[in-house]
């Protein structure tokens, strides 16, 4: 395989010592460069095709994605109401000459907390959640936190045990639970928590674990896209409601544009069962 190809198949940009260990030598990058092959940036990254946009401007720059840049290109769950804008991190004290001018982002300059993966052009797991802590909502930085922990496989006691520099990210870390299937999940529980409401996530009844079930009989059910997407999941989704209805639980089952778009009917809804007793 020659460099142009191992770099497409890379996501189209990678870092110059990465290819010198897999065997592409300096005389074979410049080559390839002068050709029009590749392209070198910053004399520490190689570029090839059409990569991902936020990856070559934090290239470009000579920084790492950050914040909800990173927590996006990781394919953490972002709320629909978080900051769009690129956000980057540059050490305290490092140039910052390769910031476009204007710079229509964010830059943090913080000291990191833990050393960001090798050969990568994103800032490391810990200090994306202190970042995003940090940024959002204290509601949109949990929805993420939740996300993380489930893609990253992280354990909530472990981010408890981080020496976290902020009280955000210390408040964010004392209230995941690392059960939420999805950000819909993680939604509904934050905001019904204020109401004191007995909630558990993920218990298992009639073979199948059910989003969320509050008090001992009323059970919470989200239709995210990820998640539901396939007739044959909507079909086995329609049968355990079924099976959870005839052993004697009320189901209420919300999509995602009445979770964030439609709260307010949502919430009442809930609150009325609660009311009526269902939960009991």
């Amino acid at each position: 395989m020659d460099l142009r190809a191992w770099v497409l198949a890379r996501g189209g940009i990678v870092a110059r010592a990465a290819a010198r260990e897999a065997g592409f030598d300096v005389r074979a990058v410049r080559a390839a460069a002068r050709e029009g092959r590749i392209e070198i940036v910053r004399r520490r990254w190689v570029v090839a095709g059409e990569p991902d946009a936020a990856r070559l401007a934090a290239a470009r720059s000579g920084a790492l994605l950050a914040c909800v840049s990173a927590a996006r290109a990781r394919g953490w769950w972002i709320p629909a109401t978080a900051d769009d804008r690129l956000h980057l991190w540059l050490a305290p004290g490092s140039a910052s000459d390769g910031l476009p001018r204007p710079f229509a982002g964010r830059v943090h300059w913080t000291k990191a907390i833990a050393p960001a993966p090798r050969h990568s052009l994103i800032e490391s797991v810990e200090d994306t959640l202190a970042h995003v802590a940090g940024c959002l909502t204290p509601e949109e930085a949990v929805i993420v936190w939740e996300s993380a922990t489930r893609r990253e496989r992280l354990d909530p006691a472990a981010l408890r045990r981080v020496r976290w520099t902020s009280a955000s990210a210390r408040a964010c870390a004392d209230e995941i639970g690392g059960l939420s299937d999805s950000g819909l999940e993680t939604i509904i529980v934050v905001r019904l928590r204020p109401h004191g409401l007995p909630v558990r996530q993920q218990v298992v009844i009639a073979g199948r674990p059910v989003d969320i079930l509050i008090g001992r009989r009323l059970v919470i059910q989200t239709d995210g896209w990820e998640f539901h997407s396939s007739s044959a999941q909507r079909s086995a989704d329609i049968a355990h409601d079924a099976e959870l209805r005839l052993r004697g639980y009320t189901v209420l089952r919300f999509s995602y544009a009445q979770v964030v778009h439609g709260w307010p009917e949502v919430e009442r809804t809930i609150l009325r069962a609660v009311a009526a007793g269902l939960h009991l």
